[in-house]
């Protein structure tokens, strides 16, 4: 019973004894502090547990340190473990300071660690400083003077300015002031002959005015990679401003025409209520010719007198109409 115990305990000693070791050892990067002093890395052991206490993973510190050592950069442990925990990409850091050494580019780690934390990637940039990039625009149109539309596709070679990597605009300037310049540029020559002629004057007079200001880039050259010819843009403003007038001529006209119409319908109304105060005046005739025989004004011989000149101007009027008459049936006969 007594060794059946002993036994148990022994098993249990050695249980929590290799528990306390994993636990240690996970704890405490025994095996990352023996890489560095192998690498020739002095750090304490009490710092790499001082990291586990400051929620500092001690491998994204540890392993670019030695790197950097390597690499014959002065890098301290406390730069690489601040720049961690203020949210930058310690490694991605010690690659740029390696290859900026390697191509005796000055770059401090205080500047890296800004342009990193600028959201850049600061290894891109110092590769690009070593290797110049190629950015290819669209084809951009402009117009030149004759009203052709002239399209030109620009390679603009770059190479990042370190310093002014924080704070400097990005590839879409270089592009949109490039674009802004060959449009500028074709557009001041008088015709698109010359510059299909020489293509090179757009690049010249681009690079000329100091595009790369203000920017994350040096521009090292910009070359026409390709010149085409598009619309008569002239051409096709002077038909749309020719439609525009003969639509505005059409509009006038017609407004003339509706005030004729309106006009003849008011003369006509006009004429209309003439004919109908004569109508009324005349309806007003014999009651004052009744009138007149009744107060003696008139005598039957002047009322006998008027009826016949009434009856002789109706007589003239059938005669006249029957004469109009025949004369609008009448056709000329050949002979």
């Amino acid at each position: 019973m007594l060794e059946g115990l002993g036994l148990f305990g022994l098993v249990g000693t050695i249980v929590v004894i290799f528990l306390l070791l994993a636990v240690f050892f996970t704890f405490v990067p025994v095996t990352l502090w023996i890489s560095a002093l192998a690498a020739g890395v002095r750090i304490s052991i009490f710092t790499l547990i001082g990291m586990r206490l400051r929620r500092v993973i001690p491998n994204r510190i540890v392993n670019p340190l030695i790197k950097a050592h390597k690499a014959g950069l002065d890098v301290q442990i406390n730069q690489l473990e601040s720049h961690y925990l203020a949210g930058g990409n310690v490694d991605r850091v010690v690659n740029a300071l390696i290859a900026a050494h390697r191509a005796n580019i000055d770059l401090s780690f205080e500047r890296a660690a800004a342009i990193d934390l600028a959201g850049r990637d600061v290894l891109e940039a110092v590769q690009m400083s070593v290797n110049p990039k190629v950015i290819e625009t669209p084809f951009i149109a402009g117009v030149a003077m004759d009203g052709i539309e002239v399209k030109a596709k620009a390679r603009i070679t770059v190479r990042a300015n370190i310093d002014r990597l924080v704070g400097g605009a990005g590839e879409e300037t270089i592009v949109a002031r490039v674009g802004e310049g060959i449009v500028s540029t074709i557009g001041s020559s008088e015709n698109h002959k010359k510059v299909l002629e020489n293509p090179d004057m757009i690049s010249q007079t681009v690079l000329s005015k100091g595009l790369d200001s203000g920017t994350a880039f040096e521009i090292l050259s910009i070359d026409i990679a390709d010149v085409d010819i598009g619309k008569n843009i002239g051409a096709e403003l002077q038909t749309e401003q020719a439609e525009a007038d003969k639509k505005i001529a059409q509009a006038k006209a017609e407004e003339r025409r509706a005030m004729a119409v309106a006009t003849e319908q008011e003369m006509k109304a006009r004429v209309e209520e003439m004919r109908a105060k004569v109508v009324e005046a005349e309806s007003q005739v014999p009651l004052a010719m009744a009138d007149a025989l009744k107060d003696g004004n008139i005598g039957v011989m002047d009322y006998m007198n008027y009826k016949n000149v009434q009856a002789d101007t109706s007589m003239r009027d059938s005669i006249s109409k029957v004469g109009k008459k025949d004369s609008s049936t009448d056709r000329p006969t050949n002979s």
